[in-house]
């Protein structure tokens, strides 16, 4: 059913976009996402990975090898570590549709599976630079600098985002065939 709906070309253009972004939003607002000691970042692929999991309306995306992808795009373009987000991402879907099971499709659970994913990409991200020596901040500033600033930066992206990626999606999911 993939194949045959216009999220053929929706999903990935939007998860190139979102990738995209993420690095350019970083350049440009760079001055304002890393003034110390605080430091953002911005996870525009890993909104469009999660809400793509909920809006899918019955099509099976292929979520697992998309993030292994995107992962791999990030890895090389902005990690310096290759395989941290390869791994990262569809770890992350993963706990997104495990984290579903047991919560309703609503707006709120919605934005509370996504605050626990972000908590979990941001604190294993810090703790995989952590172990080979990238950072050497302490876990109590990750968590006031870091992690509170990112969760905040993040959910304001997915209260802005939500409705316009979810009437995206319900375009792309209709019975139109392309």
């Amino acid at each position: 059913m993939y194949r045959l709906s216009r999220l053929k070309y929706v999903f990935p253009l939007g998860l190139f976009v979102s990738l995209f972004l993420d690095g350019a939003l970083s350049h440009v607002w760079a001055p304002l996402f890393f003034r110390y000691p605080y430091s953002m970042m911005s996870e525009l692929a890993l909104l469009w990975l999660v809400l793509a999991y909920f809006f899918e309306n019955g099509i099976d995306i292929p979520l697992i090898p998309f993030a292994i992808a995107a992962g791999v795009v990030a890895d090389m373009y902005s990690s310096g570590i290759l395989g941290l987000y390869m791994v990262l991402y569809p770890c992350i879907v993963a706990l997104t549709q495990l984290l579903a099971k047991y919560f309703s499709g609503s707006f709120l659970s919605m934005i509370m599976i996504f605050f626990v994913d972000v908590v979990a990409f941001a604190t294993i991200n810090y703790w995989a630079y952590y172990m080979v020596g990238v950072t050497n901040t302490n876990f109590g500033d990750f968590l006031a600098f870091s992690l509170a600033t990112t969760l905040a930066l993040n959910l304001v992206y997915f209260v802005v985002l939500y409705w316009p990626i979810q009437s995206l999606f319900n375009w792309a999911t209709t019975e139109n065939k392309v």
